[in-house]
């Protein structure tokens, strides 16, 4: 293999990496601003004093949604301890 085609790999290679980052980037941005509206939105729906069990509800939901994500990550780091105790 000549050093020509390994130089275009590679440069195929960083381009495909930075296309990556941008689509990460474009991708995570359109998401935030998807949860900032949300936000407002829970925020309208608790303001009123009229319903106490709607603000009730939407309290619960976001300890549920707050919940998964540590329970995720607190499964994959078990794993991963499980994994390096059976190694050694």
């Amino acid at each position: 293999m000549s050093i020509k085609s390994k130089n275009k790999e590679l440069g195929a290679k960083n381009r495909i990496k930075k296309l990556n980052v941008y689509m990460f980037l474009l991708i995570f941005t359109f998401f935030s601003m998807s949860a900032n509206a949300q936000c407002a939105m829970c925020r309208a729906a608790l303001t009123s004093e009229g319903n106490t069990t709607q603000a009730a509800a939407v309290n619960d939901g976001i300890v549920y949604l707050m919940v998964i994500p540590y329970i995720l990550v607190a499964g994959i780091g078990y794993a991963i301890y499980r994994m390096k105790k059976n190694k050694s």
